[in-house]
């Protein structure tokens, strides 16, 4: 969802930069892309080890999420050519699913404001599993919802990490170029096909 349906990823950049800062672990952009990704709470725990208990994770990772909602509201849109794309897709009567490291809040944040709840099978964020990407997880789930296995599915991801979970997953993978330059996806094969947005794209090469 982010970075793939709605470019929002460097809002999120932005909000963990701040959050880290006050938190005593600045960083530059460049290094939040690089070291910031996956389910919040693991990235805490990640960066700080025990500093925070469960329970303070919890509370930066709301703190920080709250941040980037009230910062998007205003430039939230789908990313262009999106929303005929999916009206494609479903007219063509594939399914879809949502495989997301947001957490709950957020995926409402985007589904509830852009009315986009009916386009999918599944719905899975942060919560719905036990191991982040790049662990496949959220991705079989997502495929399963669908009645189908993960290598019967066309991952749209926009991260590194992401794409490594699609590989892992058995699944194509379209990389959506939002966040990641296209460069550093090079050593995977399982892509294929580079998208900066959706405008004018067909389904033909889906089959």
């Amino acid at each position: 969802m982010d970075g793939t349906m709605v470019d929002n990823m460097m809002v999120h950049h932005r909000a963990w930069q701040h959050k880290l800062n006050e938190l005593g672990l600045p960083m530059s952009i460049p290094e939040v892309k690089a070291q910031i990704h996956g389910i919040n709470e693991e990235i805490l725990e990640r960066l700080f080890g025990d500093r925070f208990t469960p329970e303070q994770r919890q509370r930066i990772s709301w703190e920080k999420e709250a941040a980037y909602r009230e910062i998007f509201l205003p430039e939230l849109r789908l990313l262009p050519g999106l929303s005929v794309f999916l009206e494609k897709i479903k007219t063509a009567g594939i399914p879809m699913a949502i495989g997301t490291a947001a957490p709950t809040e957020n995926v409402d944040f985007v589904l509830d404001n852009l009315n986009l709840r009916h386009y999918f099978t599944g719905i899975f964020d942060a919560k719905s599993v036990s191991r982040g990407k790049p662990d496949p997880e959220i991705f079989e789930k997502a495929a399963a919802s669908m009645g189908l296995s993960t290598a019967e599915c066309l991952i749209f991801e926009d991260s590194v990490t992401g794409a490594e979970a699609a590989r892992r997953a058995d699944a194509r993978a379209v990389i959506v170029t939002t966040t990641h330059a296209q460069e550093e996806f090079a050593h995977f094969n399982h892509i294929i096909r580079f998208i900066e947005h959706f405008e004018g794209l067909e389904l033909d090469f889906i089959f």
